[in-house]
C-alpha cells in the first residue's frame, strides 16, 4: 500500500510552480520514505518532474491535455468502455463530459438499464459487448477479471492492428497463463489505473478536481501510446498522474 507522502509531495510541488492550483484529495499512490522531501528538477516537455531522494519521477496533470488537445488526439476514435459497473460507468460519463465520443458495450440486465437511464441510447452508443469491441478504435476493457477471461477468444479477433487495449489494472496481461490473454500485435496495449473506485472517480470529476492515477505501456504499435495515455486518463478523470508497469498495477 503507497503511503500518503508521494500525493502530499505532488500537491506541495503543483503549489510550489502554480500557487492558484487547488490541492488534490489525498489518494494512495506509490511508497516514498515519508523523510524525504520533493524538489522540481526540471521541465519536460511542460511536465514536471520531481526528484524523491535521487529517484526522478515525472508529474502529468490535467493542465496539461487541456480539453482541446484531448478532442484533437481523439478526433478520429470511437471509444468503447466494455462493462458499467463503477469504473466503466465513471470513466464513461467522464469522457462522455468531456466531449469524446464514447460506447458502451454491457450485458443485459440491471446495468444495462442504468446506463438507459443515464443517457446511453442501445443502438446508438450503447451495444452489446462484442458489438461495441468492433465498433471501437480505443477499447477500455473494464469487465470482471472473470468474464474478461471468458469473453477473450471472441473478442481477440475483433482486436484489429491500429486499435488500442486499455485496461485499469494489470492482472489479465501479467497474470496470461492464467487468463490466456495475449494481446494481438500491431496494437496499443494500455493502463490507467485511478487510485481510488469508480464512483470518486465521477465525484471529484464532477466537483472540478481529479483523481490520482498511475499509467502505463505495454506495447506501443504506434509510437504514440505513451502521449495517447495520458490523455486518456486526463480524459477519464484523472488530476495527476505518474508514469509505472503492468506488473506493478
Amino acid at each position: 500500500m503507497a503511503s500518503r507522502a508521494f500525493a502530499t509531495a505532488l500537491r506541495t510541488a503543483a503549489r510550489a510552480s502554480r500557487p492558484t492550483i487547488r490541492s488534490m484529495p489525498t489518494l494512495a499512490m506509490r511508497q516514498t520514505p515519508a523523510a524525504v522531501k520533493p524538489m522540481i528538477a526540471s521541465q519536460v516537455r511542460g511536465f514536471k518532474t520531481l526528484n524523491f531522494g535521487g529517484s526522478e519521477e515525472t508529474v502529468y496533470e490535467r493542465s496539461d491535455v487541456p480539453k482541446e488537445k484531448l478532442l484533437e488526439t481523439f478526433k478520429d476514435d470511437t471509444i468503447a468502455v466494455l462493462g458499467y459497473g463503477p469504473q466503466g460507468r465513471g470513466q464513461a460519463l467522464n469522457l462522455r463530459d468531456n466531449g469524446v465520443n464514447v460506447i458502451i458495450g454491457q450485458r443485459e440486465g440491471k446495468t444495462y438499464q442504468q446506463a438507459i437511464d443515464e443517457g446511453w441510447v442501445p443502438g446508438k452508443n450503447l451495444f452489446p459487448v462484442l458489438d461495441a469491441v468492433d465498433k471501437g478504435t480505443v477499447v477500455m476493457n473494464l469487465l470482471s477479471d472473470a468474464y474478461q477471461k471468458e469473453i477473450w477468444p471472441q473478442m481477440k479477433p475483433l482486436i484489429t492492428p491500429g486499435k488500442t487495449l486499455y485496461f485499469s489494472h494489470g492482472f489479465s496481461i501479467v497474470y496470461k497463463d492464467q487468463t490466456d490473454i495475449v494481446p494481438p500485435e500491431g496494437v496499443d496495449v494500455i493502463l490507467v489505473a485511478p487510485k481510488g473506485s469508480g464512483f470518486t472517480v465521477r465525484r471529484l470529476f464532477q466537483e472540478g478536481r481529479g483523481i490520482n492515477s498511475s499509467f502505463a505501456v505495454y506495447q506501443d504499435a504506434s509510437g504514440k501510446a505513451k502521449d495517447r495515455t495520458v490523455a486518456l486518463g486526463i480524459g477519464i478523470g484523472s488530476g495527476y498522474m505518474y508514469e509505472t508497469t503492468f506488473e506493478k498495477e
